[in-house]
């Protein structure tokens, strides 16, 4: 017999782990219904219909509409980062290899699946609590950028400041440079695209640097 409080096993699966599986599909609709048809389509109604769910099992994960949002977007974040990190790491050790990983994993994770781009680019302007979240992880991926420009360039005395301020520059311009493409705005090839960025990062690397030392001169 079962304890009090034990959680129940139904066709394999305890209740957390059905809870768990009910939470996943609610983040996949809303993967897909803010990814083709934006907030405006993505309602309780919308969402648990494409995820196959009713109303109940929606609000047993989120609180409202807000907060399924913020975790599609936190979904899509973490995705494009460890797809990311992934390349970088199989890359080989140069800098200029890894800095083409970094970019080309970046824009083919946005490209090759339109909803992300929407997601990311689109869908979280106009909501504060996924702006915020945007911006959390731009200054994540900034993060990641400063820790590989110190291990790749090592680093100079008192330079934190401008290696923080480059790598922002690049996370935020790179972001920009990409909703333009996915929105069709820019006449490039995805090569080009990525050759373009990955030179672009590597100039604005080593002027950084440059002046890095003119100041300890």
């Amino acid at each position: 017999m079962a304890q009090p409080g034990a959680s129940r096993i139904y066709a394999g699966e305890t209740s957390e782990q059905r809870r768990s599986g009910r939470r996943v599909r609610l983040i996949e609709a809303g993967i897909e219904l803010l990814g083709t048809r934006g907030r405006e389509g993505t309602t309780v109604r919308a969402v648990c219909a494409t995820a196959q769910l009713t109303p109940r099992y929606f609000y047993e994960s989120f609180e409202n509409l807000d907060e399924l949002q913020v975790a599609v977007l936190d979904h899509v974040l973490s995705a494009a980062t460890a797809h990311v990190l992934a390349a970088v790491e199989a890359a080989p050790s140069a800098v200029e290899a890894r800095t083409h990983a970094a970019i080309e994993s970046f824009v083919s994770f946005v490209v090759d699946d339109p909803r992300y781009a929407r997601v990311v680019f689109a869908e979280a302007f106009g909501n504060e609590a996924m702006m915020e979240r945007r911006r959390v992880a731009l200054s994540g991926f900034a993060a990641l950028a400063s820790e590989q420009a110190q291990s790749l360039y090592g680093s100079l005395e008192d330079t934190d400041r401008l290696v923080q301020t480059t790598a922002q520059m690049l996370a935020g311009g790179v972001a920009e440079v990409l909703m333009a493409y996915t929105a069709g705005e820019l006449e490039t090839t995805r090569d080009e695209l990525v050759a373009d960025v990955v030179a672009l990062i590597e100039a604005t690397g080593a002027a950084a640097a440059s002046i890095a030392v003119e100041r300890q001169g």
